[in-house]
């Protein structure tokens, strides 16, 4: 995974309003932490980490410079809003070369299952440990030929060298079924339409006694 530089600014204000003026500025608030240092408030060009993000993923590595002193981070979250395009707030973990994380890499299903088959997709990113300098961007797993009951767990997933699995090995990434006929689809249909009840037209109230 290639390494991005970015310049990060210190932060002395904090809270809503703070944060507000933050992005206007063309920044994003963020905070460092890890490795047993006190929490480090920042602010991040916002245009540059996109970029980052857009290029390396879920799990971008960053050389923050903060006033001139450099720092190895790991992005582990980032907030977005969940209706105007700007990313709220980020959150960064220290780390180290040569030091291995724990990461939720994406699965990527790739291939062309058996005719008649249906690939159901039961878990999109799956838990791995790595080396910050070699996290995968993307995991594949292949369906190509894969037959109706063929059932794909974590530990069935074929991980790069290096990489380890940190989720449970019974969890079900990808089940392979039995793609619906016509005939059932056209019944489904037909049952969820019996189950529509229009609104019964009121019943004129009796005039009341005088």
């Amino acid at each position: 995974m290639a390494e991005a530089r970015i310049d990060a600014e210190t932060r002395t204000e904090f809270g809503k309003g703070a944060a507000r003026r933050t992005r206007r500025a063309g920044k994003i608030p963020a905070v460092l932490y890890g490795h047993g240092t006190e929490p480090q408030h920042l602010s991040l060009p916002e245009l540059e980490f996109k970029r980052v993000v857009r290029e390396q993923g879920r799990n971008a590595v960053l050389t923050l410079n903060i006033g001139g002193t450099p720092q190895l981070a790991l992005t582990k979250t980032v907030v977005s809003h969940p209706i105007r395009p700007y990313i709220e707030h980020v959150d960064l973990l220290v780390i180290s070369r040569g030091e291995k994380v724990a990461v939720e890499v994406q699965i990527v299903v790739v291939g062309d299952a058996a005719p008649g088959t249906l690939v159901t997709q039961e878990l999109n990113a799956i838990e791995v440990e790595a080396d910050v300098s070699n996290i995968p961007e993307q995991i594949e797993v292949s369906v190509e030929g894969l037959t109706v009951g063929t059932q794909i767990q974590a530990a069935d997933v074929p991980l790069p060298e290096g990489t380890t699995l940190r989720a449970e090995p019974e969890i079900l990434v990808v089940n392979i079924v039995a793609s619906p006929t016509e005939a059932q689809m056209e019944a489904e249909i037909d049952t969820e339409g019996a189950g529509v009840v229009e609104d019964a037209p009121e019943t004129p109230a009796a005039p009341s006694e005088s």
